[in-house]
């Protein structure tokens, strides 16, 4: 029975009585109304502020008008409460009033209860088994092989699709150390610091063919929303995740719809009223374009088993976060650019389901015969323009090893296994953290890098304060090598030398790189007590960096502008080590 048709039931029996009479001779309608006009009013009231309820209700908590929404089944049984309250009110006010040791109190009974709280009774029971059968109907105890089938899982090659590292797309800060610069860079806005705040969104994306991290602006407070809701949010913060760069940048029309805007302009709310059966995940998305134009993604829950269960995405509404234009695609039609679609808990929760229910839901608690679980942590790899969510693979007997570990698209779902055995992601942040146990570092939760073909563990250390101090890399085969340095390149040269001590480097390994050109201008300069050489080559960028603390590097002082050189170098962040000249 639907929402109105309750109401006006209610108003029908608790109201009005028709008896409709028809004159026999003429053919014309008479039509008697027996009506008590208090009892009208009451009962009209009782239904307008069941309405008002919902409608408040409603505006609050904006669910879904959808079944597979609980939210709209929280809806009725709500709307249902309140008129079973306000019938009750009425009735016990109608009740005789007994005597009980000199107290009067209200005698109810539920014989003598009207038939209208009786049917409203019903139907909340039956709301109530609705909800629960569905909820049992849809779980995995049911539907074991459906939930193990939700992800296509593909498995391939480690080398193959993780190429050698690049050194210019290693994002290096965490979601915490990226909100630490953030508020930084917020601190120094002097226009804008009273009156906004850094929102905690930080998205990863592929911006420009750079990881970096976005998030917006937000209202400092309700009353910095009065002062500013007007002309929006001026700006968004982007981070640079390779150079720490941090840039606020400013927009010509501000963000008008956000997460901190209080009524219609909420995004939420902005959502619903456009889209009200649509169900939105937790999570939406803050993305900029290309060109820089910021958007919120927001993935539509689809449910693949029963009433509630085998959630994924089905579709996507992108929202212009200025404008508050809305265009609707079908998960497989999303624009290329945006890079978050499905979030990483629920990527993780669909392969936990694959791989703990292969053999049933009772293997998974019982027998547990090649069960698999991911591992309690997930880091981001910028992938083929792509994001990518990282995760190790673990048995689920509790051992410190890795299996394997899978890659998964957040704008795809695509799905990729690798078979590499090794220590998990706790074990190598342990064993870093003992190279520097002396200073109290603290290890984030690391990438996954192809240096020389070995799959390896980078991960930052920090101090007590969030600060990046140094960084870390770890075999993953051999949790016990591990190499740390000040800057990335120093820890990648001392992992390389670690790899060659120990004979695992392959021959045909490339370790460094080669440019030849001719030198457009040489400058010798002293760091720390030693002479360094930095040399500028026509139609490159970069700077190479010619250390003579290495007395094999001595032949620079040969050369000249306009000469013709060939360097060895390793890769660096716009300056780059040279290893030999040739």
């Amino acid at each position: 029975m639907g929402v109105y048709s309750i109401l006006l039931y209610f108003l029908k029996e608790n109201c009005i009585i028709y008896e409709m009479d028809y004159a026999r001779g003429g053919g014309a309608a008479r039509m008697e109304i027996m009506m008590d006009k208090k009892k009208f009013m009451r009962n009209l009231v009782i239904v307008l502020v069941g309405v008002v309820a919902l409608g408040i209700y409603y505006y609050v908590t904006i669910p879904a008008i959808n079944i597979h929404s609980t939210g709209t089944w929280k809806a009725l049984l709500f709307l249902i409460f309140i008129l079973m309250f306000l019938v009750m009110a009425k009735q016990l006010r109608k009740s005789r009033k007994t005597s009980v040791e000199g107290m009067e109190q209200f005698r109810f009974s539920l014989r003598e209860c009207s038939l209208s709280f009786k049917i409203l009774g019903v139907i909340l029971v039956a709301l109530c088994l609705i909800l629960f059968i569905g909820t049992l109907l849809s779980s995995p105890f049911f539907n074991a092989a459906k939930y193990q089938q939700l992800l296509t899982i593909e498995e391939r090659e480690f080398t193959e699709d993780i190429k050698e590292v690049d050194y210019k797309t290693i994002p290096l800060l965490d979601k915490d150390s990226a909100a630490l610069l953030g508020n930084r860079k917020m601190g120094s806005m002097v226009d804008m610091v009273s009156q906004f705040e850094v929102s905690n969104d930080y998205t990863q994306i592929n911006f420009q063919g750079k990881p970096v991290r976005v998030t917006p602006l937000t209202y400092a407070s309700p009353i910095k929303w009065l002062t500013n809701q007007r002309s929006g949010i001026p700006a968004y913060m982007l981070i640079d995740m390779t150079t720490q760069n941090t840039e606020c940048v400013k927009l010509t029309e501000g963000i008008r719809y956000s997460k901190g805007e209080y009524f219609n302009r909420n995004i939420y709310r902005h959502l619903r009223f456009h889209y009200p059966t649509y169900i939105f995940d937790d999570q939406i998305f803050f993305e900029v374009d290309e060109e820089g134009t910021p958007y919120w993604v927001c993935p539509v829950k689809k449910f693949n088993i029963g009433l509630f269960g085998g959630q994924t995405v089905g579709r996507v509404v992108l929202c212009n976060a200025q404008t508050g234009e809305c265009v609707d695609y079908a998960v497989e039609d999303v624009p290329a650019w945006i890079d978050k679609v499905y979030s990483a808990e629920l990527l993780i929760d669909l392969y936990d389901y694959s791989g703990l229910l292969k053999h049933g839901y009772w293997n998974s608690v019982l027998g547990q015969r090649d069960c698999l679980q991911s591992t309690n942590g997930y880091n981001y790899i910028a992938l083929e323009d792509d994001v990518w969510v990282y995760t190790g693979v673990t048995s689920v007997s509790g051992d410190q090893s890795n299996v394997g570990f899978v890659l998964m698209n957040q704008r795809t779902m695509e799905t990729r296994y690798y078979k590499v055995e090794g220590a998990i992601e706790d074990s190598a942040m342990s064993s870093a953290e003992g190279q520097v146990q002396n200073l109290g570092y603290r290890a984030t939760f690391p990438l996954l890098l192809n240096i020389a073909d070995e799959p390896t563990y980078f991960m930052a250390l920090k101090d007590g304060a969030g600060l990046v101090k140094k960084y870390a890399m770890v075999n993953v085969q051999k949790y016990q090598w591990v190499a740390i340095g000040d800057t990335v390149q120093e820890c990648e040269k001392n992992y390389t030398e670690l790899l060659s001590t120990n004979g695992i480097v392959s021959s045909s390994s490339d370790l460094g790189k080669s440019v030849t050109g001719k030198i457009e201008s040489i400058s010798p300069i002293v760091l720390e007590g030693n002479t360094h050489y930095y040399i500028c080559l026509e139609n490159k960028e970069d700077i190479f960096d010619v250390n003579l603390a290495d007395s094999s590097l001595i032949q620079i002082v040969r050369y000249q502008t306009g000469d013709t050189i060939t360097l060895e170098y390793l890769e660096g962040y716009g300056l780059n080590e040279v290893s030999a000249i040739k």
